[in-house]
């Protein structure tokens, strides 16, 4: 993975780290500028929107003004795993650097940007020590995690970890990394992705709350750290860094004019729910991208015995709202696929049409689980699914009955995940919001209709990023002091008309 590395930023867009003296001082010159800028009713503010996605990531302008929500990527940049001696890892530094030049390019077309906001993918982190960074961080799906699971689970068990944390099992989970990584010992601190490049930034070192909940070691209940938790897995407690909730000022971005770094839902997720126009209460949502995140904003978390043997999770959401969700995979299934064909092919394929290809083919009668382990980590996908499904790997003129199949094997997790969600919650969901990219995917979207007998409300696609936007703009005094999670997602559906996707007999 190549990218400009930190020293070289475009434009001389460096970041320097400053101590945390001069990090609280900024901090507080922040706050004062972002309460300074919100003077001006009625007029277009700008704001600038990092999204990072596990496999691409984007520098996008945000502009929100009276009838006015739009966004304008201004860089958008590959990201993926990278395999190192000792496993997966991110290359933060590629990252890094597209971040610093994507940054610069929105200020050289929008110089009134007045805040940035940074979200990611969840759970991975980068241990820091006086002098920065201690390794490149590891990617989640390197398999090192199944250690810590053991290590973890042998002291605390899975039930009591449930009732505490309130997270699905997932083999990846901060805690289980934590669980397998000799360095936290040696770290002075631990900050999740979208908080490692704040610090970088400002200098200050904090936990945004949305995301630190998917570590483990946040309390379900409470919100905060559970300190005794780590202590009894021997997470030493000085890796877990202050926490700030969405909207606080996190600090100044130094050599980028000053201008305030404000905590958003830095996982994207919780961005994404920001800005899905929740139509009807007992409507459930699906952010849908590399993974499909199924469920229901609630506003107690919810540790049944049937939760957790149903494997859902309760992750922080804006506002303290929770996010009551199970993780199924999503587009992944599909873009692996494709990038595996593509290097088999030596030229790319076309997605587009192989997915029209697709829904020409008849509903198949046979399926795979989406959720199966073995299609977990990067590799050759396509051969892996046909050994689930007990088929050979089609030849090329087979590849849209492939496609289909892979897509409503999506689809049917989806609904039976729904369902589930409906049933654990005690709610009749009336109606799904489909958003992220896979709302770009009318095949997914019909597929899920179908199966889920529900329906598909699809967009916005750019979910995420605009729920980034509106949490920073909310926090200039965009929409007034009082402007709830309701009256952002009234402007959204306004601005952006869902598809809607009837299911047919």
């Amino acid at each position: 993975m190549s990218g400009t590395s930190a020293g070289g930023a475009a434009n001389g867009a460096s970041a320097t780290v400053a101590g945390a003296g001069d990090a609280a001082a900024d901090s507080d010159a922040a706050h004062a500028a972002a309460d300074a800028g919100a003077a001006v009713p009625g007029a277009v503010r700008a704001v600038a929107a990092v999204d990072l996605g596990a496999t691409s990531g984007r520098v996008m302008i945000g502009r929100v003004g009276d009838g006015v929500l739009e966004l304008e990527q201004v860089a958008r940049f590959p990201n993926g795993p990278v395999e190192r001696e000792d496993g997966w890892h991110w290359d933060l530094e590629a990252l890094w650097g597209h971040v610093q030049a994507g940054l610069a390019e929105a200020l050289r077309r929008e110089p009134s940007i007045e805040s940035v906001g940074i979200d990611s993918w969840a759970v991975d982190y980068g241990l820091l020590g006086a002098d920065g960074l201690l390794a490149e961080p590891f990617h989640y799906r390197d398999d090192r995690t199944a250690r810590g699971v053991d290590a973890v689970h042998g002291l605390v068990p899975f039930e009591e970890l449930y009732r505490r944390n309130g997270l699905q099992f997932l083999p990846f989970n901060t805690v289980y990394q934590y669980a397998a990584d000799a360095l936290v010992a040696e770290a002075e601190t631990s900050l999740l992705i979208p908080d490692l490049l704040a610090e970088r930034l400002t200098g200050r070192r904090v936990a945004e709350r949305t995301n630190a909940s998917t570590t483990g070691l946040l309390d379900a209940h409470t919100g905060e750290w559970d300190l005794a938790l780590a202590e009894a897995l021997g997470i030493p407690s000085r890796v877990l860094p202050p926490l700030v909730d969405p909207g606080e000022t996190v600090g100044l971005a130094r050599g980028l004019g000053d201008i305030p770094v404000i905590a958003v839902g830095s996982h994207d997720t919780a961005s994404a729910i920001v800005a899905v126009p929740l139509s009807s209460p007992n409507a459930a949502y699906i952010s849908c991208g590399t993974w499909g995140l199924v469920g229901l904003e609630v506003a107690e978390p919810i540790v049944t015995d049937a939760a957790r043997a149903a494997n859902f999770t309760n992750e922080g959401g804006v506002d303290g709202r929770v996010r009551f969700l199970h993780n199924v995979t999503g587009l992944w299934l599909l873009s692996e696929t494709v990038r595996a064909w593509s290097e088999r092919d030596g030229a790319p394929v076309d997605l587009p049409a192989l997915l029209a290809a697709a829904a020409a083919e008849p509903a198949p009668a046979r399926l795979f689980d989406a959720d199966d382990a073995s299609l977990a980590a990067p590799g050759d996908m396509p051969a892996r699914i046909a050994a689930l499904l007990g088929t050979p790997e089609p030849d090329v003129e087979g590849r849209a009955v492939f496609a289909r199949v892979i897509v409503e094997s999506i689809a049917d997790a989806f609904a039976r995940t729904l369902r589930t969600a409906g049933e654990l919650a005690g709610r009749e969901i009336d109606v799904v919001h489909l958003v992220g990219g896979g709302a770009l995917n009318a095949l997914l979207c019909q597929a899920t209709a179908d199966r889920s007998g529900l329906p598909v409300l699809a967009g916005p696609v750019e979910a995420t990023a605009l729920g980034n936007v509106l949490v920073q703009t909310r926090a200039l005094g965009c929409f007034g002091a009082d402007a709830s999670l309701e009256d952002l997602r009234v402007r959204v559906a306004s601005v952006f008309p869902a598809v809607r996707f009837d299911p047919r007999s």
